[in-house]
């Protein structure tokens, strides 16, 4: 699926889901923008990009302040040019009972998995706007859909990403741009190690498949929403869950 001369960001690209991403759009030819708060990790993501061939900048700071977003929005544009192609990957979570949730334990995660994405989002339109054509991927959850024990603010996080695509997607929809979210369960990435052990035992268990997902189911569903050929397809929520959670 060509995106030749789009140019793509990539949030929380330093690893995992985002660095899976990244690889693939550069691989449908686009020119991605790494962006993590791990400089090292993106500069990684970014290299393995160029090792085949393709074309990448990485690029460090937090996505959840204006000031950053506006910062390193300006130099991917001077770099790479206008950009097209939006994955709000970035996210950061935490395993609590809900009684241990303290205000700042709930305030990071708001800023880091949804007001990060409302930002760069608000950020980034313009372009899309410009140009007449845009694509913006959002990250939700199968822990907002069905529910996790001692996931409840990560949760409540990510079932705002569901609610802002599908406004998003109302609101420019005749702007020919889409906004869709893709909920992935349990992918085997390093943050999956931040889950207990047996947590993470039971829901591949649970899971038809019987397998835990890989960043590459993930980057497959980017890659097909990224596309001219998802130009029909706004505001839905795409499960990407081994049959964990259907509908």
């Amino acid at each position: 699926m060509s995106l030749a001369g789009r140019t793509a960001i990539v949030t929380g690209a330093a690893r995992g889901i985002g660095r899976g991403c990244a690889i693939q759009l550069a691989r449908d030819g686009a020119n991605v923008a790494v962006w993590d708060v791990n400089g090292e990790g993106a500069a990684e993501t970014a290299r393995l990009i160029e090792a085949e061939g393709n074309r990448a900048f990485a690029y460090t700071g937090d996505g959840s302040l204006r000031s950053e977003i506006d910062r390193i929005l300006a130099r991917i544009r001077a770099d790479l040019g206008p950009v097209l192609i939006l994955v709000n990957n970035a996210a950061t979570v935490s395993f609590q009972p809900f009684m241990d949730v303290t205000e700042a334990d709930f305030e990071r995660l708001w800023r880091n998995n949804l007001l990060g994405p409302f930002l760069l989002t608000q950020a980034v339109i313009p372009d899309m706007l410009a140009a007449g054509w845009g694509r913006i991927v959002n990250m939700a959850s199968a822990a907002a859909q069905q529910g996790t024990k001692t996931l409840s603010h990560y949760a409540a996080t990510k079932g705002g990403v569901m609610g802002l695509t599908r406004v998003l997607a109302m609101e420019f929809a005749d702007k020919g741009i889409t906004v869709n979210a893709i909920s992935p369960s349990f992918i085997d990435t390093p943050m999956r190690l931040q889950a207990p052990i047996a947590s993470f035992e039971a829901a591949v268990a649970a899971t038809p498949m019987k397998r835990a997902g890989r960043p590459e189911d993930i980057a497959a569903a980017v890659s097909f929403l990224s596309s001219q050929a998802a130009g029909y397809v706004t505001g839905q929520v795409i499960s990407v869950n081994g049959g964990l959670v259907l509908g």
